[in-house]
């Protein structure tokens, strides 16, 4: 088996499960101002950096590929997945259903 490189992350979601990397929170305004901690919002945005293999659908028992694959960048709902850290990043793991839509 081939060395890891050292950019990617050891980390496999099951099933309908994502990997987001959530984009970095605004440090300023428009106008300029540096922005508190507490006044910095808690971006909706991220980064697809690993997906699972699909939804198993229940009625047929067939496996339903996701929508989303690794590269896209999307908009989630507030209360989307579970926070983890790999390797000192920090990360949402959350299912297919709390992606509101795939950002061209």
């Amino acid at each position: 088996m081939p060395p890891a490189k050292k950019d990617a992350i050891s980390f496999r979601p099951l099933h309908d499960k994502i990997l987001v990397r959530r984009d970095t929170a605004e440090e300023k305004t428009a106008a300029g101002l540096y922005l508190p901690e507490k006044a910095k919002e808690t971006p909706k945005t991220g980064v697809v950096e690993a997906v699972g293999t699909g939804a198993l659908n229940h009625d047929t028992g067939e496996l339903v590929p996701l929508t989303v694959k690794r590269g896209d960048r999307v908009l989630f709902t507030s209360y989307a997945g579970t926070e983890i850290k790999l390797e000192g990043a920090e990360f949402l793991v959350m299912s297919e259903d709390e992606i509101l839509a795939v950002i061209a």
